[in-house]
């Protein structure tokens, strides 16, 4: 079997660091465009969530803020979070690389 996916968007807002018994993990929501137009003519996108550890959350931590262009290699999990509630299941990628495609910083 094989669970791998790339992603490639820009990140939405500043991501989430911390520091948890030892560990590094980020989390961090990329807004991924769609190629396919929907009945009113206009391109999708979706909003997935990633989470990274370690060496790949640190690096995300120093480099990478709102705006920023990032391609991001992993795996998709599915958990249940509780929303208001009512059990929900969703999908993240957990990732195993991240690549720094560009910068929002002006030039």
């Amino acid at each position: 079997m094989l669970n791998q996916s790339v992603l490639v968007g820009r990140v939405v807002k500043d991501i989430e660091y911390k520091k948890i018994e030892d560990k590094d993990v980020c989390q961090l929501c990329l807004a991924v465009p769609r190629n396919i137009k929907n009945i009113n003519g206009e391109y999708g996108t979706d909003f997935i969530d990633c989470i990274l550890f370690q060496s790949v959350a640190q690096l995300a931590n120093e480099y990478c803020k709102k705006g920023d262009f990032l391609g991001i290699r992993g795996r998709l999990e599915s958990c249940l979070k509780n929303i208001n509630g009512v059990e929900v299941k969703t999908v993240q990628l957990i990732a195993e690389k991240i690549s720094f495609l560009s910068s929002n910083k002006p030039v």
